[in-house]
């Protein structure tokens, strides 16, 4: 499977910092597709990650799989049907649990200006991440993998750092 086989709507998802955002950005410079950081559509600019109200989250995600170009990096589970209807191609990132909380330490402490971040907002470290990452993310990895088994698109499961670095070079990617 080529990075072309996936067309020119491309749904990436996988846990938290998993590297999705990152993922996205190389293909759309890749590829010349628009980024849509879902995380950015959910929450309010300029905020510490407060959410949208859901109906104005809904809309813009709606608005955005009805471009003919894009790749698409987040979950949020209750739009999957609409914007799997539209993907031509599927990224599934199955990182390990602890590559997540290290990337996420290092992107809290270290990281400003990252694929995806918020507009206005900064990363820091919360307890209630820590927990999503360590805990609530073992049972979205199951139904990711359900998920990723019944889709039909040209699909891509990495679920390995070395898996996706292979991915960066086969598809000449940039990071």
């Amino acid at each position: 499977m080529t990075i072309d086989d996936l067309g020119p709507r491309i749904c990436i998802m996988g846990p938290s910092n998993s590297g999705k955002s990152t993922l996205a950005e190389a293909i759309g410079r890749a590829r010349d597709l628009p980024s849509v950081h879902l995380d950015q559509l959910y929450h309010l600019p300029n905020t510490q990650w407060e959410p949208r109200p859901e109906a104005e989250f809904i809309a813009l995600h709606d608005e955005a799989i009805l471009r003919p170009r894009w790749v698409m990096d987040g979950n949020y589970s209750r739009c999957l049907p609409q914007r799997v209807e539209r993907a031509t191609g599927f990224i599934l990132l199955d990182i390990p649990t602890l590559t997540g909380l290290l990337r996420y330490l290092r992107r809290s402490w270290f990281e400003r200006d990252r694929p995806g971040a918020l507009a206005g907002g900064r990363d820091s470290v919360k307890w209630e991440m820590i927990h999503h990452i360590a805990v609530v993310t073992r049972v979205n990895r199951k139904r990711y993998k359900e998920m990723f088994d019944h889709i039909t698109l040209p699909k891509v499961k990495l679920a390995t750092t070395r898996e996706l670095t292979r991915f960066y070079h086969s598809a000449g990617l940039g990071r």
